[in-house]
């Protein structure tokens, strides 16, 4: 085992040392598929190498729900194959590889006006298909309780905000929320980096063969030519703009920020039917830093892929007058403190020309490996975050036959990511570090503090701005990012290591401190 620190010094050496060497395996992309292979193909014993052109999460990856969901809405649509997959790769997730970044999340679907009698029936035979792939993917009542009807009271403690009147019951079933989607990422390429590969943020992909890819330091803008016995592009939306034969329908996913206050400071979700729909809903989900999130849309969204989606307001007011219809008192615009929108890569399985009239919302979630005949790399496409590993699989399994690489079997399912109970580590200070310190980092929590050498390592970043003081965000966090999460400057932090950047506001307090206390770490290294 190699260390899974990620520095800024570890990067340089390694990029250095990669133009003269050989690896058995190229990942290109650094979102939750990317770092799914690169620690597949390390776990196998493969040297690997994967470069990202931005940074780890940057792309759809952290912009998702942060739900790792059993497929309850891939029953509704008859794709009983993908709902399967989902609730065993949940139950890998929550009981193996990443039991301390997901836990389980009650949802509240009231029984009330705005909720008709055929939406209740269909939700409680849907939460009970749900609760028997629970079962068939082992997943334990006290892990994942079954679903239940509630009387009015119980749901009303868990979602405070929701409308009392005419309230005769709900729903309560539970799923699989994360933490953090981008930590979920970060977590595996640390772990791939302890496996030995070499993860490279800032390396942009210009050009993918066969054999190998040429490579440009956006740090430096020195070109390099890295050679690989089988290439993987794991690049998400972007990959038809990495190889011509890619055929991509992406579809934009909005949410929009609310004060957890807002809405009494929920501890369940709450869901609400979409009208005129019998398998979608909007969610107002609990979230870390005492916010909700609420979504999401279903958009197309056709031509150019941007750096970053942006939501609409016709999304916004979707989203809020979805919610509001449930609630005592109704979402105002004023109540928004932040939007984010990702794109779906969801793979277009209609030929050239074809129109079948198909909306984005009801194709596969189905993911899709197959060697290019353009570049011969190995595209993974498709898919969603909760079943990265399996893609990951099939990706690494394809990447081996085609390249006839000598590897062994895929044991991901049992490798736990760093920070999971399991997993064992040296022994760390004595001391119970604070509770949202060990549900972002589990055992590596304290020593998160106690590796901190700046000042003031256990008090809050925002400590002092009277905008920002609900952040829980301790100064040694930002510290930890640099050192150990491969964080590069402050950006790296605030949107994708910390997700302090999701409120626009939390944002512009705390970024001069983020950025004086990354300077001076990276000094240090």
């Amino acid at each position: 085992m190699q260390s899974t620190a990620l520095t800024a010094v570890r990067r340089a050496d390694e990029l250095d040392r990669l133009s003269s060497e050989t690896v058995d395996l190229l990942v290109v992309g650094g979102g939750v598929t990317g770092t799914g292979v690169a620690l597949d193909a390390a776990a196998r014993g493969l040297s690997v190498a994967l470069v990202e052109a931005r940074d780890l999460a940057w792309g759809t990856s952290r912009w998702s729900s942060k739900l790792a969901h059993g497929g309850l809405r891939y029953l509704a649509t008859g794709d009983v194959g993908v709902a399967r997959e989902s609730a065993r790769e949940r139950h890998v997730l929550m009981t193996r590889t990443a039991p301390h970044l997901v836990r389980a999340l009650p949802q509240v679907l009231p029984l009330a006006p705005g909720v008709g009698r055929r939406q209740g029936l269909t939700a409680g035979i849907g939460f009970g298909l749900g609760d028997l792939l629970r079962r068939d993917a082992g997943t334990s009542s006290r892990v994942l309780p079954g679903p239940r009807l509630a009387r009015p009271g119980a749901a009303a403690r868990l979602v405070p905000a929701v409308a009392r009147t005419r309230l005769h019951g709900a729903w309560i079933a539970h799923d699989g929320q994360l933490v953090d989607d981008a930590r979920l990422v970060v977590a595996l390429a640390r772990t791939a980096a302890g496996r030995g590969a070499r993860i490279l943020t800032r390396v942009r992909a210009t050009e993918l063969r066969a054999d190998g890819a040429t490579l440009e330091d956006a740090l430096t803008g020195t070109t390099l030519t890295v050679r690989a016995r089988v290439v993987v592009n794991a690049t998400g939306v972007w990959a038809g703009t990495v190889d011509p034969s890619v055929r991509l329908r992406p579809s934009r996913g909005t949410h929009v920020v609310v004060p957890a206050a807002r809405l009494g400071h929920p501890a369940g979700a709450l869901m609400v039917p979409v009208p005129g729909s019998g398998s979608r809903y909007v969610f107002a989900l609990p979230t870390q830093l005492g916010r909700v999130v609420i979504g999401l849309t279903d958009e197309e969204a056709p031509g150019p892929v941007p750096d970053v989606p942006v939501a609409t307001q016709a999304e916004v007011d979707f989203l809020l007058a979805t919610v509001s219809a449930l609630l005592d008192r109704p979402l105002v615009p004023d109540d928004v403190v932040g939007t984010f929108a990702g794109l779906r890569p969801l793979v277009d399985a209609a030929g050239p020309g074809d129109d079948t009239g198909q909306v984005t919302s009801d194709v596969s979630r189905k993911h899709l490996v197959e060697v290019s005949p353009a570049t011969g790399a190995v595209n993974v496409l498709g898919g969603k975050l909760t079943t990265y590993r399996a893609m990951a699989e099939d990706a690494v399994d394809l990447a081996v036959r085609h390249a006839g690489l000598t590897a062994g079997p895929c044991w991901t399912a049992d490798l736990p990511l760093v920070g999971a109970p399991s997993l064992v580590r040296p022994t760390t200070p004595a001391g119970t570090p604070p509770t949202s310190l060990v549900a972002r980092y589990g055992t590596e929590a304290p020593e998160v503090l106690a590796a901190a050498a700046l000042p003031g390592a256990a008090s809050a970043v925002g400590q002092g701005a009277t905008t920002a003081g609900h952040l829980d965000i301790t100064r040694a966090e930002i510290e930890w990012a640099v050192t150990h999460e491969g964080a590069l400057d402050a950006d790296d932090v605030l949107d994708r290591r910390t997700r302090v950047g999701l409120v626009p506001a939390d944002r512009a307090a705390v970024h001069d401190v983020v950025a004086e206390l990354v300077a001076d770490t990276l000094e240090r290294l």
